[in-house]
């Protein structure tokens, strides 16, 4: 059995500047909680496979194409593959996501 704690990883460089850990690494799937501060928020990108988002904590906004909704804890959002999106937390407190990538990407993100 291998158990992970968040608080135990370090923070993954990514291109958006957040706190981003990745807690869950297979030839088949990956996994990312993203925490966005108040007034964070990710740059616009694809993602070249399907993506799921289960919103751990807090309030924010997600971007899906030209869709835009606010959701909050225990909201599950599916994002298809090549759709541009992105997250924002226009809130005054933490907001926090996991990041769900399946199949495991084997291509990078492109930011737009």
């Amino acid at each position: 059995m291998k158990i992970v704690t968040l608080a135990d990883l370090p923070v993954s460089p990514n291109p958006h500047h957040v706190d981003a850990r990745k807690v869950y690494d297979t030839e088949n799937a990956t996994a990312v909680v993203i925490t966005l501060q108040p007034g964070e928020a990710l740059k616009k990108h694809i993602t070249p496979v399907d993506v799921f988002f289960y919103v751990l904590e807090g309030t924010g906004i997600i971007e899906i194409g030209d869709e835009r909704e606010t959701v909050g804890p225990d909201h599950l959002v599916e994002s298809p593959a090549r759709i541009p999106h992105r997250w924002i937390n226009e809130s005054e407190a933490a907001f926090r996501v996991l990041v769900v990538k399946v199949p495991r990407p084997t291509s990078e993100t492109k930011l737009l």
